[in-house]
């Protein structure tokens, strides 16, 4: 199973692709992040946004794209272009049929680090553990968009034990 994790935003977006295998291994195959130049409209920011995943799509063909929804912010212009560029991400897997699911950054770190309160550095340190990479994914926005994945991973095999209960 191959899972594009997203962690959306305007300036940097960033996207994490993790492999899991039979064996329950799970590996990153590629992370990074889209970045806008601020000088460009909002548009254009999009546009530039939506064309990237639109990309990384095609080069991957993920099974799933997992996305962190919005959470509260007091800056009301931050969060909306947030939610500008998280559009812009749903919309190019929707284009690309590719199903999307998405989690709250209290279920990301639930299913991360076993605890809802953890902090940025506890969540890049346990998705570099269990990703066995030697060292945190930079930027920020890349480990991220890992762990978004990592919880899709985690989250779709309890929601199908779930389901063979019943």
């Amino acid at each position: 199973m191959l899972i594009m994790g997203i962690d959306p935003g305007i300036a940097v977006s960033g996207y994490g692709l993790v492999r899991e295998t039979n064996n329950d291994s799970k590996t990153a195959v590629e992370y990074g992040v889209l970045k806008t130049d601020s000088n460009l409209s909002m548009a254009k920011r999009l546009e530039h946004i939506f064309n990237g995943y639109i990309e990384l799509i095609k080069k991957f063909n993920p099974e799933a794209i997992a996305i962190e929804e919005l959470f509260f912010n007091k800056n009301a212009k931050t969060i909306i272009a947030v939610g500008q560029a998280r559009g812009a991400a749903l919309l190019a897997a929707s284009l690309m049929n590719v199903r999307v699911f998405e989690y709250t950054p209290l279920q990301v770190k639930q299913a991360v680090v076993g605890y809802g309160r953890a902090d940025k550095l506890q969540i890049q340190e346990m998705t570099r553990i269990i990703l066995g990479l030697k060292e945190i994914p930079r930027p920020d926005d890349a480990a991220d968009a890992l762990a978004v994945a990592l919880c899709h991973i985690n989250s779709s095999k309890f929601n199908s034990a779930i389901d063979n209960l019943y």
